[in-house]
């Protein structure tokens, strides 16, 4: 059987309502007890492309994505997204979270990529002093702050501009013809792309400009044309 990685984002909610039944379509999954509370996993696909595991003492459920949201392909026209994209994906849905911002922004995606950190364009960014508390701080002078009694959806919907720069990901990715996953560096591209977002106005402001997305560009396999707008 083939090897997957997925990413684990953890939710501590009860699961007492769930836990003593499989679910339907589920398969079951051994993993060492200083993983997880449990030894053993429910694993079922849901109708968004996530993965719920469900342990089997109450305690805790883990929302594990297995693709990223686009409205411009299907998952059988592109390649998959590497482990180190979904995980700065979740981690920027969850920083957005934090701020209690209504969406998920090109500004949550940017610093998403900073949070998980082992990427090779979260490595970029911080040599060229490029840090997530410097964007942190950039997006609170830029959008403010929400409310104190404000919360957001548990998983803030995407803006039209976060959505174009993944869909823009997948796009440059498909015309490079490689075979390999989409990538951090495609996310990163994808926001400096929408030149109207906070996500790009926050990298200009901290030095980002075409030159080092081209610099950047170099880290992708494949002979990519950079199309920003």
């Amino acid at each position: 059987m083939a090897a997957n990685t997925f990413s684990f984002l953890p939710i501590s909610i009860s699961t007492s309502q769930f836990c003593n039944e499989k679910p339907n379509n589920s398969s079951l999954l051994s993993i060492p007890l200083s993983s997880f509370c449990g030894n053993k996993l429910l694993i079922s696909y849901s109708k968004l492309r996530n993965l719920a595991l469900k342990c089997n003492n109450p305690s805790t459920i883990f929302t594990v994505l297995s693709t990223l949201p686009t409205k411009k392909y299907t998952s059988q026209k592109m390649q998959k997204w590497s482990a180190r994209a979904i995980r700065s994906f979740g981690l920027g849905e969850l920083e957005a979270r934090k701020l209690k911002y209504p969406n998920t922004g090109t500004e949550a995606l940017l610093m998403g990529i900073l949070i998980e950190g082992t990427s090779p364009a979260a490595k970029f960014l911080r040599a060229n002093g490029i840090t997530f508390f410097k964007v942190r701080e950039e997006i609170v002078e830029l959008l403010g702050k929400s409310e104190m009694y404000f919360f957001s959806p548990e998983h803030p919907p995407l803006t039209e501009q976060a959505q174009r720069a993944l869909d823009w990901a997948i796009e440059e990715k498909l015309k490079s013809g490689d075979s390999g996953e989409i990538t951090t560096t495609h996310i990163l591209l994808g926001i400096w792309s929408e030149k109207e977002s906070a996500g790009h106005n926050i990298l200009e402001t901290l030095g980002f400009n075409d030159d080092k997305a081209k610099e950047v560009a170099k880290s992708m396999s494949g002979d990519v044309a950079l199309n920003f707008k």
